[in-house]
């Protein structure tokens, strides 16, 4: 499975959107880099010595931390939302 389609990114985005234009809501951000953590997670269960991937994994973690807690501080109702609807831990 490639990791995000344009189908299957596009119907993710139409699922966290906020209104038809918004594609760059912190929602959304954050459901995409879930869904590439979960992809590249899975790569690198098999590909165990593909450190640049690695590299990849640790700073798209690092970009969706840094969006929740963005989210967090400016709309906590939206952040315990988000993070129920995609089953995070926090």
């Amino acid at each position: 499975m490639p990791p995000a389609t344009t189908t299957s990114k596009r119907e993710l985005i139409g699922a966290y959107q906020r209104d038809d234009k918004d594609t760059g809501s912190p929602e959304v951000q954050i459901a995409v880099l879930t869904q590439r953590i979960k992809h590249l997670t899975e790569h690198l269960r098999a590909a165990r010595h593909d450190n640049s991937s690695r590299r990849g994994l640790l700073q798209m973690v690092g970009q969706r931390r840094r969006l929740l807690a963005y989210l967090h501080q400016k709309s906590p109702e939206r952040y315990q939302v988000v993070i129920g609807r995609l089953g995070l831990r926090r």
